[in-house]
């Protein structure tokens, strides 16, 4: 069930971090940065935004670095080699600074504008996290999504729509109990199942999904996928049997 407020309600964020990873995305950097930037002040003052670019071969690097130069409130995160999503996204939760942290994924398939409709539903939970609405992909990468989501749920005992969705919200103080060890897809399902076991709560939330106007999508790579069920069984256990203080 979608957890959208029904009535405006409000939610004071003091300090926000955005970050987003990306790899071979130098047509999108700039516009997905200042984007990020003018919603994120629409929030609150005091935010930042950060650009990991995990180890990009095409020109991401130098856009990023040239981004943090004119923005103060922007920073740039680089990997010296292509390392995974996983890994991009541990760094960039690592670079956050803010009380609360957000991401997005680099190649523009969601729209930043919709951040703010996530700040009710954080008042009275540590996670928000998206789930698409007509997901813009082909039918083979809908049904492999839909088996690999249902395993998962099913594994960790999670009850989440769209575990992959690349638009959540965090409170950032779980990060600081919470170890990572994915580098690949698993990510966003170990960040998930951790948190619940923690005790932390989760919402969710719809949100529109727009295909891809320009780099080249990675997700649906052979090795990326099966990469993601040797972290799974691997990670399995480790999630499983950790013992909560």
């Amino acid at each position: 069930m979608d957890d959208r407020p029904t009535t405006e309600q409000s939610h004071s964020v003091t300090s926000l971090s955005v970050f987003f990873p990306c790899y071979n995305e130098q047509d999108m950097v700039r516009p997905l940065t200042e984007k990020c930037l003018a919603v994120a002040k629409t929030i609150c003052e005091d935010v930042e935004v950060i650009i990991v670019n995990d180890g990009s071969a095409d020109n991401t690097a130098a856009m990023a670095d040239q981004l943090a130069a004119e923005y103060p409130q922007v920073k740039a995160v680089h990997h010296p080699q292509n390392r995974g999503y996983g890994a991009a996204l541990q760094s960039g939760f690592a670079a956050a600074t803010k009380e609360y942290v957000f991401y997005t994924d680099g190649d523009g398939q969601f729209d930043v504008s919709e951040l703010p409709t996530l700040l009710p539903l954080i008042a009275d939970c540590d996670i928000v996290s998206g789930y698409r609405l007509n997901r813009q992909e082909g039918t083979l990468r809908k049904l492999n999504a839909w088996g690999w989501g249902k395993l998962v749920c099913f594994i960790f005992h999670l009850k989440l729509k769209d575990i992959d969705c690349a638009f959540k919200l965090y409170k950032r103080r779980l990060f600081d109990e919470i170890e990572l060890c994915s580098t690949g897809a698993l990510i966003d399902t170990e960040i998930l199942a951790r948190a619940q076991r923690r005790g932390y709560t989760i919402r969710q939330i719809g949100v529109h999904h727009y295909p891809r106007t320009a780099g080249q999508a990675t997700g649906a790579n052979l090795k990326v996928i099966l990469r993601a069920f040797v972290e799974l069984f691997k990670l399995r256990k480790k999630i499983l049997q950790t013992k909560i203080s």
